[in-house]
């Protein structure tokens, strides 16, 4: 037995999800903060577009546009990669060898499948997604630009999902996070450089906000390749696992439809959500857009303790430790919960600070700040539902996990939204609907695992009285 399956067997559960979540939570951290950072620098182009509106927050409502596009790229990736990082999991708690490098090579060719397919997106789907959200020629043509090159240079967004997960399934947090801060700092520095031009750079305005991003990203996933095939010797490697199978496919996705639906409905409600607040004002998109990159800080943190749960728990799934599994829970459902209250509190406390690096128009700070304070009294219930569907990704109840993503991002938020958006004072109200979202969910999430827990408990006892 080797030493990180010792310690994801035997190590104090709350103790091995602090020292496993924390590299993923202050990785994805960064990851958010240079989200803000982006949009700060896009906000504070100078110029106007020739009717005295900021050029820089027209940058930044064409940021919002292209995100849910960006958002897919992830889900994509990132998705695949719960798929493959749970069964990875399962097969080294299982000592499954050739099952590992199996999963493992599918992984990878999976994603040069789909970043094939966002390509072909990028060339003739594009125009239309774009065209769909706003009609303003000056944004359009910021948006179509910046996506443009994001899209066609998305293999390393896609990539990373499969090597972030190969390496944190194996219990390697810490070389993920090192290639992820690494990224990180790289897009930070060249942000300002590419957007104003500076020390020789050529002005790219916003192609240069997409420009510092991709090289960003590149520089995360080639680190993650280095660490995976130099450092992690858990996981064989070879051209010859690189070849589709149908059984490998099958249990990644098993487990990976449920997480791309669950990060694809965050693109799709962030779409929706442009598309309704476009109608009630072009500075409730660039409100709500500046909002979600702020609120990301928050989500990505507990996102990182979720990413610990799974592998730990479907780690102990596979070696039928009931009692790690439960205690993989309920440590898992405190830490994310502590994580998001303490979210809200920071929200409610430094909301105008926090709008204000932006530089935004006083009306569309204001909106902010209204934004911030409203959706942020459901991070509460977010921090049950994070934790929840993390458990479930685990315990092979992706079912579960993706009910709770619809009901939280889809069923509950965008038709109240909807409604709100044609009440007198909809600026004031409409954002009660994402608050709202997280409430329902929570109280279903409860409700799921109880059950999915007693479907645990009823299996091993079967085979523990197979075994006398």
């Amino acid at each position: 037995m080797n030493q990180k399956e010792n310690l994801m067997g035997t190590e104090p559960v709350p103790r091995l999800l602090v020292s496993m979540g924390l590299p993923i939570v202050l990785s994805m951290m960064l990851q958010a903060m240079y989200n803000i950072v982006d949009s700060m620098f896009v906000s504070r182009m100078p110029g106007t577009d020739g009717a005295a509106r900021p050029l820089g927050e027209l940058a930044v409502n064409a940021l919002t546009l292209a995100f849910p596009v960006q958002m897919l790229f992830v889900a994509f990736g990132i998705g695949t990669g719960v798929g493959v990082g749970a069964m990875l999991s399962r097969q080294l708690g299982q000592k499954n060898r050739e099952g590992v490098a199996r999963t493992a090579g599918n992984g990878i060719t999976l994603s040069l499948i789909m970043y094939v397919v966002f390509v072909l997106f990028g060339l003739f789907g594009m125009g239309p997604y774009l065209k769909s959200q706003t009609s303003d020629p000056v944004i359009l043509e910021m948006a179509t630009e910046y996506l443009g090159i994001c899209t066609s240079l998305s293999i390393a967004s896609i990539m990373w999902g499969i090597y972030e997960k190969l390496l944190q399934s194996t219990g390697k947090t810490k070389l993920s996070t090192a290639a992820q801060i690494i990224g990180a700092l790289t897009n930070i520095v060249l942000d300002p450089i590419m957007i104003y031009g500076l020390i020789g750079f050529p002005q790219l305005g916003i192609a240069g906000a997409a420009i510092a991003t991709v090289i960003g990203q590149f520089v995360t996933t080639l680190l993650a390749m280095y660490f995976q095939y130099a450092k992690n010797q858990e996981i064989p490697s070879g051209l010859r696992y690189l070849k589709l199978e149908g059984y490998t496919v099958k249990g990644i996705y098993s487990i990976g439809v449920s997480a791309i639906i669950m990060q694809a409905l965050m693109s799709f409600m962030t779409y929706g959500v442009n598309i309704i607040f476009g109608r009630i004002s072009a500075s409730a998109v660039t409100a709500y857009g500046i909002f979600y990159k702020i609120q990301q800080f928050i989500y990505f943190a507990g996102f990182g303790i979720r990413d610990a749960i799974t592998p730990l728990i479907s780690y102990n799934y596979g070696r039928g430790s009931r009692k790690r599994i439960a205690e993989g829970e309920k440590w898992g459902m405190i830490d994310v919960t502590v994580i998001m209250v303490i979210g809200f509190v920071l929200m409610q406390l430094f909301a105008k600070q926090l709008a204000g690096i932006f530089g935004l128009s006083a009306d569309t700070e204001q909106l902010c700040i209204l934004a911030m304070c409203i959706i942020s009294i459901g991070f509460i219930a977010a921090g049950i539902n994070i934790a929840a569907q993390g458990i479930f990704q685990a315990l092979e109840s992706g079912t579960s996990s993706l009910i709770i993503s619809l009901l939280r991002l889809l069923i509950v938020p965008l038709p109240l939204a909807m409604a709100l958006s044609t009440l007198p004072g909809a600026l004031d109200v409409v954002w009660w609907a994402f608050p709202a979202g997280e409430g329902v969910a929570a109280i279903c999430a409860i409700l799921l695992l109880a059950r999915v827990n007693k479907r645990i408990s009823a299996m091993f006892e079967k085979k523990e009285a197979a075994s006398k």
